[in-house]
């Protein structure tokens, strides 16, 4: 019987058994932020520790960071007395820190792959809930806590026990103006968001195989969204392409040898796992959510649920969530009226996010009354957009074209929205307060999507916007 690649690389990892009975296993690669390492190492310091491989960690500041203007101090006291903790352990530790203005500055889990830190076979991990971006690479790429950190920081190891693995098989092709945002929605509205729980999610079929690498990256980002501990995909000629060239990635020789070891990770043909989803790619349309968590979502033409129609916990929930959202049951969710349009993120503030907006929004302009922004992922994404044009594109539709950071993701920083405002949002949570207002309402969905409703004022179907169907 053949491994899947969970097994491979945790096989390859696995250091030995603790007195608790859980596993030790190795980090490859620890990425850290300004937000849950510097009291990781005030924990070090006090217990007079160093950081055990600090050629395997490296550093970045995006939760914090503004967007409109990054010279210090900030105006946020406490955001830039992070930074400044940050820069100060990292020098004193001998971490790489990719500092604003350095050229190599962005969100954590755009900077690891873009620099090519981040390659397959590898364990990675990262105080910070969407590092199961890096699973598209094909690793085992984890999101963990503050004194997690610490840990890893002195050890260069985690404490945790093994996964079962599912694999999500998506079969078929997708519709026009269906993107993988729309496959990530969908997957978390099918499996729940806590069907995942236990498990890593390894994604698979000709949906997934045919994605792109960035396509990909949006994937496995939302895989915590629906309970997995992490997500993964096989690596493939798509996988090294994208990797060859690239800043910290072997060149020539070594990296045709490399290829050949990553290859090796992907899983068996005769692999075994705990379970395994089928999903029609065919049957995805564009996804919003309508409710407090991605799994509460239906595609852009469908209408809101209504609570009457389940029970118990169920109903409960979905009324809350309705109520919270100030939404009426069986009403259409195209049409509801959005103040603000935020693409970026984590989740979709790569390079061909912004591509991919800027092809359709050409001749088009956001409407009167909503705030929209485009915050590039990365100071690399800001700078290719630029050479492109990409910027220009936005800021004549209508957008404000921002510095990197993770923006209104999670409002850390100046971007937030005020009272009950709605944000059609590109990133991945959309939580009561996520975007820092106690009763701002977000809607998920894709950057093509969150372009649309910018220019229609409401929650719009991007392919009857711009035509996406008859271009098709």
């Amino acid at each position: 019987m053949g491994k899947n690649l969970y097994q491979k690389v945790w096989d390859d990892h696995l250091v030995g058994t603790l007195e608790n009975r859980q596993c030790q296993v190795f980090m490859a690669l620890h990425l850290i932020h300004e937000v849950t390492s510097p009291q990781a190492f005030g924990m070090l310091k006090d217990k007079g520790l160093k950081v055990a491989f600090p050629e395997r960690t490296f550093a970045t500041v995006d939760h914090i960071i503004p967007t409109d203007d990054q010279s210090r101090p900030f105006q946020d006291e406490m955001a830039d007395r992070m930074i400044s903790v940050l820069a100060e352990s990292t020098q004193t530790h001998g971490i790489e820190f990719f500092q604003p203005n350095s050229g190599s500055q962005g969100i954590v889990h755009v900077v690891g792959p873009e620099l090519g830190l981040t390659q397959p076979g590898m364990t990675i991990c990262c105080g910070d809930s969407h590092t199961s971006t890096h699973g598209a690479f094909g690793c085992i790429a984890l999101g963990i806590g503050t004194s997690q950190v610490r840990d890893v920081l002195a050890s260069q190891t985690l404490a945790m026990d093994p996964l079962k693995v599912r694999r999500i098989e998506v079969q078929g092709t997708l519709g026009p103006g269906v993107t993988a945002k729309d496959v990530t929605l969908h997957i978390i509205r099918t499996l729940g968001v806590n069907g995942g729980v236990g498990f890593a999610y390894e994604y698979a079929g000709p949906v997934i195989d045919q994605m792109t690498m960035e396509e990909r990256m949006t994937v496995c980002n939302m895989s915590i969204e629906g309970g997995a501990r992490c997500g993964y995909i096989n690596p493939d000629q798509t996988t090294f392409d994208y990797l060859k060239g690239r800043e910290r990635v072997p060149q020539d020789a070594a990296f045709e040898a490399a290829v050949e070891r990553w290859a090796s990770y992907a899983s068996d043909a005769d692999a075994s796992y705990d379970d395994i989803v089928i999903i029609d790619g065919g049957e995805i349309e564009p996804t919003v959510t309508w409710g407090v968590t991605p799994g509460q979502a239906i595609n852009v033409r469908e209408r809101v649920p209504d609570p009457s129609t389940v029970s118990g916990l169920d109903q409960e929930l979905m009324s809350d969530a309705l109520r919270y959202m100030q939404l009426e049951p069986g009403a259409p969710i195209a049409g509801t009226a959005i103040d603000v349009a935020f693409i970026g993120s984590c989740t979709n503030g790569r390079i061909s996010d912004f591509q991919a907006v800027a092809q359709v929004i050409k001749g088009h302009r956001v409407a009167d009354g909503v705030r929209a922004i485009a915050v590039p992922g990365s100071e690399k994404v800001d700078a290719e957009a630029r050479a492109l044009g990409l910027d220009q594109v936005f800021t004549e539709a209508g957008f404000e074209w921002r510095l990197p950071g993770c923006s209104m993701c999670l409002a850390m920083n100046p971007d937030k929205l005020v009272g009950d405002e709605v944000c059609a949002s590109s990133s991945n949570r959309n939580f009561m307060g996520r975007q820092g207002s106690a009763t701002g309402r977000t809607i998920l969905m894709s950057p093509v999507m969150v372009a649309a409703s910018a220019v229609s004022g409401c929650v719009a179907d991007a392919r009857v916007v711009f035509g996406l169907e008859q271009s098709s």
